[in-house]
């Protein structure tokens, strides 16, 4: 037995099985499976295959975890697990496995929104990082700038009226032909091309507000596209579409941080989510940091995409504040974290909370 306080972190959101142990200040051990080679047929998630995927990956990480790290499940004081955002089959798998392995071991279980737990990716690696701050969390299923007030308190200033940047990137990616996923293959390509090539739109470029917009993006990809293929000049420029189309996501997204830092005049910038491990972007976010006088915080590549480190770190904080779940926890798909100022993202889903503990939750 251990004389630290042990979280299992367990994230099957979507199509990545992740498990982490987190110790008092240190990650003691996490494991993943990816699914990126199953999908990729497909061009993008299936959901009934992720699901199927988490079921057959799950015991046998958890297996390999405990060997690799040589703990035991009477070291485990708590089993921290996304419960939403994300596909639903995929969460049930997760979901119904920590509340199995939390009446086995007999030791308490909470569910953790996927959402908070990217940020607390930030928080995990910058241990300095604390409210208030700006987190723009984008990746494949969101592109959010939320007001981080406090743990447990987000406000959400912007998200994306259509596709996600993430989506996007998947978009375009099986437009050009490239593969699943897209962000990777175009970030690679785009190191070979000019992003001043063609004026891809910036969405959303003359509004006062924080919020995207993708979809003009991916229609002025595909009209260039045809219009090139018409034309029969060979080849596609690849490389200087991607760095093109790239150029126009990355302003697209640091266009509305900057909006957001003038608006609530908050000066320290976090980046999450799986596109936060785009270089462009995050150079990006820098030296505009530096230009600007922000202080940026930009987590490891590791901590961008789906993992479970950041799940039990969020986990952890919300059990820290009060926080409980018990066995009739249920995955919520569009589980939000923020609300108004008179009711708390927990208490909107109130079948999820059995304490509270911290009247600011």
């Amino acid at each position: 037995m251990t004389s630290e306080f042990i979280t299992l972190g367990i994230e099957t959101s979507c199509d990545d099985t992740a498990l982490a142990l987190l110790g008092d200040n240190r990650v003691i051990g996490d494991v993943i499976s990816s699914q990126i080679a199953d999908h990729s047929p497909f061009g993008g998630v299936v959901p009934e295959l992720a699901s199927r995927k988490h079921q057959e990956a799950l015991l046998p990480l958890l297996r390999s975890l405990f060997a690799s790290t040589g703990l035991k499940p009477g070291d485990i004081d708590l089993i921290a697990v996304t419960a939403g955002p994300g596909l639903m089959g995929s969460l049930l798998v997760g979901v119904m496995s920590a509340k199995a392995l939390a009446q086995v071991w007999g030791v308490p279980i909470i569910g953790v929104n996927h959402l908070e737990g990217h940020i607390f990716a930030n928080i995990l690696a910058h241990p300095g990082l604390a409210p208030l701050f700006l987190c723009l969390i984008v990746s494949g299923g969101h592109t959010e700038i939320v007001l981080v007030r406090d743990g447990g308190d987000y406000a959400l200033l912007g998200a994306t009226r259509d596709d996600a940047a993430g989506e996007a990137y998947d978009k375009a990616s099986k437009l050009l032909g490239l593969g699943y996923p897209g962000g990777p293959v175009i970030e690679r390509l785009a190191r070979d091309g000019d992003p001043c090539s063609f004026a891809f739109p910036v969405g959303l470029r003359t509004s006062k507000d924080v919020e995207f917009s993708f979809s003009g993006l991916k229609t002025a990809l595909r009209t260039e596209v045809q219009k090139l293929s018409g034309m029969g000049a060979g080849e596609l420029p690849v490389a200087d579409i991607c760095a093109s189309f790239q150029r126009a996501v990355t302003e697209s997204l640091l266009m509305k941080i900057r909006l957001a830092v003038r608006e609530t005049g908050v000066r320290r910038v976090a980046l999450s989510g799986g596109v936060a491990a785009n270089e462009n972007l995050r150079a990006a976010i820098s030296d505009e940091g530096v230009r600007l006088g922000w202080e940026s915080f930009l987590p490891p590549k590791k901590y961008c995409t789906d993992n479970a480190i950041m799940i039990a770190a969020a986990g952890r904080a919300s059990y820290g504040r009060g926080l409980r779940s018990d066995l009739s926890l249920v995955p919520d798909p569009s589980w939000t974290i923020w609300g108004d100022d008179d009711k708390s993202p927990s208490a909107a889903v109130p079948w999820r909370v059995t304490s509270r503990e911290n009247p600011r939750l």
